[in-house]
């Protein structure tokens, strides 16, 4: 019992907790009061050992500036040093990934970052706009002045690419367009621009990382190769139900097209060759677009693609084709398909469509707003016809490479379309070589004498020019590029701003006349040096301010003119109050 009741005796009370008082701190190393006191931890360059590990085995010291929970170390594994004392731990080397930075151009910096560009492997993508609208979307205090490059701090890049709904990127493969579209979950459209070639695997990345993809455009560079087949795009399309507008160049190898989506609404394919089916079943539809190459050898059966659409795609209202298999019976076969709400029309290349297929157009078509019959064989009548169908409705109107056309054809289009904006004739008046009349000559064959004609190849070619009038109150642009049967011309639009002379050869200086006040662009590449100085004195001479006619004021009571003082004729000609028109801002264009 005695020794039972020395035992707790002998054992020393633990020293009570020393209150903290006011003025006091505690050590950083081992959390004792710092008064009068002496740290038994050693300092960084001392050797751990003896007391010094023993006393902090015992004090267990907390880190300075670690906010974390308490978490206890497995045996052997001492937390007691500090953060200052911990001898740093060698990180391993960085996985390589790949490099986006946004690129900012210098001088257009302080207008919303000008052009800059998402720059991915060995190309560079994106404009500045994309920049803006990642910042459109995350708070103003989220993003800083530059981009993200530039920006001082990893959580307002990250949280810009989160919030991207739009990227613009230009890369060469499949891993840059993966490390991007890893990083903005939220992206709803993408463009790309491709220095590679292209497969199902970049379907599958697009397809993969962007769940809510609502529109995709890939374009190609000269030499990247499209090698997405038929059957991948098609499951691509099915896949992707919120997909809404799809934009593809070069489909060589698709081989056949069969798209079918309730969602899309626009439809861009180009480079396609010799499809053996093409069946476009989109109920919601809106614009089709499909280009073919200029080969002789493209099989695809465009009247049977015609014939469907108006079975599969009711609602469309835009169509371009561009093929050189385009004929009458094409256009006899979208008749058929009874597609009255086309507002936008455009058959370009077809060498083969004449005035009949304008008649077709004409009557399956009620109210269009566009029409491209560029490289068409359509005559004046056809023109015509177009006229009086669609005087209210028609507001551009693009007839280049039509070479049966003239120029009384062009003033009767100008004249019956008030409503027309844009006209475009490049290249389909051009000078045609008229041919002299054969004559006969003497000549003396075995003795006699018998009238011959003259050789084909020796008759005098003498080429046909006209002169053009154009008179419009609405028409913006005109394009005349290639006209060389033009020799006179004369332009008087108020409301025009672009005009294209480009390659108008035969045009004199003297027999032109340019009333246009509001013009701003005038193209005159490959013209006459003298018609070049010509179209500059009438755009840029013909605005200039004009002199006060009377420079001279009466008094209040009317009595007696006096001399108006010189800084009052300043004055008055800043104000604009002469009546002078202001100096024309119309730029040339030489290139």
């Amino acid at each position: 019992m005695a020794s039972s009741a020395s035992g707790p005796s002998s054992v020393p009370a633990p020293a009570a907790a020393v209150p903290k008082k006011r003025g006091s701190y505690n050590c950083g190393r081992c959390g004792l009061p710092k008064k009068g006191h002496v740290c038994p931890v050693p300092g960084a360059a001392a050797k751990p050992g003896g007391e010094a590990e023993a006393a902090m085995g015992e004090l267990k010291p907390r880190r300075a500036l670690h906010f974390d929970d308490d978490v206890a170390a497995p045996d052997g594994v001492t937390d007691a040093v500090p953060l200052a004392m911990a001898a740093p731990v060698p990180r391993p080397p960085p996985e390589k990934k790949a490099r986006v930075e946004v690129v900012v151009d210098e001088e257009e910096e302080e207008e919303e970052y000008g052009d800059g560009w998402v720059r991915s492997g060995r190309g560079g993508g994106c404009p500045g706009r994309w920049w803006r609208r990642c910042c459109a979307a995350c708070p103003r205090a989220a993003w800083p002045r530059r981009p993200p490059s530039a920006a001082a701090g990893a959580g307002a890049r990250a949280r810009v690419w989160r919030a991207a709904e739009e990227v613009r990127l230009r890369a060469a493969g499949v891993r840059p367009v993966a490390a991007v579209l890893t990083r903005c979950p939220a992206l709803t459209r993408l463009v790309l621009r491709m220095d590679s070639d292209v497969d199902a695997t970049m379907l599958a990345c697009i397809a993969f990382s962007c769940p809510n993809l609502q529109s995709l455009d890939i374009s190609m560079t000269n030499s990247a190769v499209n090698r997405i087949t038929g059957d991948e795009l098609t499951r691509f399309v099915s896949e992707k139900r919120s997909l809404s507008v799809l934009k593809l160049e070069g489909c060589s190898s698709l081989g056949f097209l069969n798209i079918s989506s309730s969602s899309l609404s626009m439809l861009w394919l180009s480079g396609l060759c010799s499809l053996s089916k093409a069946v476009i079943n989109c109920s919601n539809l809106n614009e089709l677009s499909l280009e073919f190459p200029k080969q002789n050898n493209d099989s695809t059966d465009l009247i049977a693609l015609m014939d469907s659409l108006g079975r599969t795609c009711q609602n469309l209202r835009n169509m371009h084709i561009s093929s050189i298999q385009l004929c009458n019976e094409t256009v006899f076969a979208l008749e058929s398909a009874n597609l009255r709400g086309l507002c936008m029309l455009s058959l370009i290349l077809g060498s083969k469509i004449t005035d009949a297929a304008v008649a077709s157009i004409v009557r399956s078509c009620a109210s269009l707003e566009l029409l491209d019959l560029s490289g068409s064989s359509i005559t004046d009548n056809g023109l015509g016809m177009i006229c009086k169908s669609f005087p209210h409705t028609l507001t551009r109107l693009l007839l280049a490479l039509c070479p049966k056309i003239t120029t009384f054809g062009v003033q009767v289009a100008t004249t019956q379309l008030p409503l027309l904006r844009l006209m475009d004739c490049g290249k389909s008046l051009c000078a045609k070589p008229q041919l002299e009349a054969g004559k006969s000559y003497f000549g003396d064959i075995s003795g006699g004498i018998k009238f011959c004609s003259k050789l084909v190849n020796q008759k005098k070619q003498q080429p046909t020019y006209e002169k053009l009038i154009i008179k419009h109150t609405n028409l913006k642009k005109l394009s005349l590029w290639g006209c060389s049967a033009i020799d006179a011309l004369c332009v008087n639009c108020p409301e025009l701003v672009d005009l294209n002379l480009n390659s108008c050869t035969n045009l004199h200086p003297e027999r032109l006349l340019l009333q246009c006040p509001n013009l701003k662009d005038v193209h005159v590449s490959g013209c006459r040096d003298m018609l070049i100085g010509a179209i500059r004195n009438q755009v840029l001479n013909e605005f200039t301010m004009a002199e006060p006619r009377v420079a001279c004021k009466r008094l209040a009571d009317g009595s007696k003119r006096v001399q108006v003082p010189h800084f009052m004729l300043e004055q008055l000609q800043e104000d604009g109050k002469w009546g002078g028109s202001r100096k024309s801002q119309c730029t040339v264009h030489l290139t």
